[in-house]
């Protein structure tokens, strides 16, 4: 726990200032880097704020990393911020001090405005999330904006209309006409919301029938994620010659949080493991030549270790050279038959660009592949986040983009039919940029808080 006393809150205050003084408040690590990446771009602009934060799940080590004050106390919670996923989660947490912290926590938010009033500065939060920091910001009795991060209308609909569903609790998601509770647009919709970013433009179209400043500027995810290795270094002059002799690269996903990750590594070789065995060389499905690269993008948090045991009790073996050209000189190279796995904790951008497939048991990392026009066939697993509950909820965010199976086994088949049909791989390139957005989105919501805050 990292308790910030009332006296160095004070030391972090500037003397009185003409320019905004802007309190980010967010509530998890995803939420943490999508806030990074909009304050990155805010400190480039012309005029840029005197920025605060206080994450409200977690330490905040993203804001750290930029030298951005915290004002509050931060802990990390049991639960690791997924408690809406399991009850029994939340209870952990509150026997762990949730409701001492967010009552710290809502008593920082205040002092640090009446402390801006107190100087006569001009302020205002920044709320990334859902509606814990949102409703933060409105107590707080500042202006506010509001990134939202954690609801799309495409859980619920799709362009054409309302999705089917499965249960009567099911359909009370959408029983006020929209994703968002009536709660929430309220707290959207006070005149001291100054400006909504949803994360995507059918969710920006609903929110606009309310009276809510919602703003469709695209999704922060999609940005940062361009890799340093261009794709085009698998090819010659030749291309469509080259097109043909590549492999067929597929990313593997495990997700970040340990132990969940590791258990998720199991099953996605399971997956890896059937599709070695129904794959053979010169594969007229997949246009390509019959090898195949598996990329694991492997958060840095995770012991590369532990994944290793698991790679090499599946008969893979350490091999020297690599067929890919990763930036990242601590890449584990393995080798099998007529196939190589690569681990990396430094190429992640590359991991998603260079696949043409993913096999996925993760949230961000899911949407950010599938956002760049690629398919992503998921396994439910058991773990508090990628869980059967989580994993159909991306299926209906991401839609026809994400394929759900039971097992690994599936994954073989799942990936030749794919392969059969370039025309639903167009579909799926085409709704996978639709529904992530362009890169880009947080200069520009940078440049609206500015205008609309400042």
């Amino acid at each position: 726990m990292n308790d910030v006393s009332r006296s160095s809150l004070a030391s972090n205050t500037p003397a009185t200032t003409s320019g905004l003084q802007l309190l980010v408040l967010s509530n998890g690590h995803g939420e943490d880097i999508i806030a990074v990446r909009i304050l990155q771009e805010l400190q480039q602009q012309l005029n840029p704020p005197d920025i605060f934060a206080l994450p409200l799940v977690g330490e905040g080590r993203a804001y750290q990393q930029l030298h951005i004050p915290c004002i509050g106390s931060v802990r990390t919670m049991p639960s690791g911020g997924f408690i809406y996923m399991d009850g029994r989660e939340l209870i952990r947490d509150v026997r762990g001090g949730l409701l001492q912290l967010t009552f710290s926590q809502i008593k920082a938010i205040r002092r640090w405005v009446s402390s801006q009033k107190r100087l006569g500065n001009k302020k205002a939060i920044l709320a990334v999330g859902d509606i814990v920091p949102l409703l933060f910001a409105n107590l707080s009795g500042a202006n506010y904006a509001f990134v939202g991060t954690a609801k799309s209308e495409y859980y619920v609909r799709n362009e054409v209309g309302l999705l089917p569903r499965k249960s009567k609790a099911a359909r009370w998601e959408n029983f006020s006409g929209s994703i968002y509770h009536p709660w929430e647009r309220w707290l959207m919709s006070c005149r001291r919301c100054r400006a909504v970013f949803p994360r995507d433009s059918l969710t920006t179209e609903i929110l606009k029938q309310w009276s809510i400043p919602a703003f469709d500027l695209g999704n922060p995810m999609m940005d940062g994620l361009k890799p340093t290795v261009s794709p085009q270094q698998f090819y010659s002059a030749d291309v469509q010659q080259q097109e043909l002799a590549r492999p067929l690269v597929i990313t593997l996903l495990p997700g970040s949080r340990a132990p969940e990750a590791y258990t998720n590594w199991k099953v996605i070789m399971l997956a890896v493991s059937a599709l070695m065995a129904s794959f053979q060389e010169r594969d007229a499905i997949f246009h390509t030549s019959g090898s195949l690269v598996f990329l694991g993008a492997i958060a840095p948090g995770l012991d590369c270790n532990i994944l290793s045991q698991t790679v090499q009790s599946q008969g893979w073996q350490l091999h020297s050279e690599s067929p890919i050209l990763l930036p990242d000189p601590n890449t584990l190279i393995f080798k099998q038959k007529n196939a190589y796995l690569l681990l990396t904790q430094q190429a992640y951008n590359e991991c998603l660009h260079w696949g043409d497939v993913a096999i996925a048991m993760a949230g961000t990392a899911t949407e950010q592949f599938v956002g760049l026009g690629k398919p992503a066939i998921a396994i439910p697993g058991d773990g508090p986040q990628y869980n059967p509950a989580f994993a159909e909820a991306q299926s209906r965010l991401l839609g026809p983009s994400l394929i759900l199976v039971e097992q690994p086994i599936e994954v073989a088949n799942v990936m030749r039919s794919l392969f059969k049909e370039p025309d639903s791989l167009q579909i799926i390139a085409e709704n996978g940029m639709r529904r992530m957005g362009k890169p880009g989105a947080a200069r520009r919501i940078a440049e609206c808080l500015l205008e609309r805050l400042g």
